[in-house]
């Protein structure tokens, strides 16, 4: 028997319409400590870790973000987030490609940069509960993308090599972190980058949506 493919899904801007409401969260929060941030910027940096996202504009805007300030800026993006909570709906197709991996037995799992609190709120949209689905966030790795840790976490978890896996991720810095641990990188465009930005950052096909996707699952797919 062929080995199947197993799939691993960002979030945000993969299986939910919500990277700008994750960007006004942020941008809320950042006003709210007087750190004046164009919303363009922090567009940019939406798929890393919350963590890293703050130190990488503190590095490129000379800002001085403290560790205390950091997890404030956490703290009120979660409250931001969760306030706009009812604007946030599955992406055409999410919900259909999921539950048609599901029927042809081939494995898959959530990865998101996000917490659980903020993960919660994604997987209401999209139906699902996370005690009954392979979900790892980033609570439970060291460190966000685009270092590995994620999609490697999210491999042991269902028990596959991570060479056998597919990333499907709408940002750069999910393609970046799949690079890095010999994943295929399948591209979306529902979070804002263009196909030109995501293929250099090595994914190997560029789909509009999940809804696009399931329409080429033959393109990437190894079923059982």
């Amino acid at each position: 028997m062929r080995p199947q493919t197993s799939f691993i899904f960002d979030l945000d801007g993969t299986l939910t319409d919500s990277v700008y409401q994750n960007v006004s969260a942020w941008k809320e929060a950042l006003d709210s400590e007087n750190i004046p941030l164009a919303m363009w910027r922090i567009h940019r940096k939406i798929g890393m870790s919350g963590g890293l996202m703050l130190k990488t504009l503190s590095r490129e805007t000379g800002l001085n973000i403290s560790a205390d300030q950091a997890q404030r800026l956490s703290e009120k993006h979660a409250l931001a987030y969760q306030a706009l909570q009812s604007q946030i709906i599955p992406l055409p197709g999410a919900v259909e490609l999921l539950t048609t991996l599901a029927s042809e037995q081939m494995q898959w799992c959530i990865a998101t940069s996000g917490g659980m609190d903020t993960a919660k709120i994604n997987l209401k949209a999209l139906g699902l509960d996370a005690k009954d689905i392979n979900l790892i966030t980033r609570d439970d790795v060291k460190y966000g993308k685009p270092d590995p840790d994620l999609f490697l976490a999210a491999a042991h978890t269902m028990g596959v090599p991570i060479e056998g896996c597919l990333v499907i991720g709408d940002a750069i810095w999910d393609m970046l972190a799949a690079r890095r641990c010999k994943a295929t990188g399948i591209g979306l465009l529902s979070g804002g980058y263009d196909t030109g930005e995501l293929e250099r950052a090595g994914a190997l096909r560029v789909y509009d949506d999940p809804l696009s996707l399931l329409h080429h699952l033959d393109e990437v797919a190894t079923r059982p």
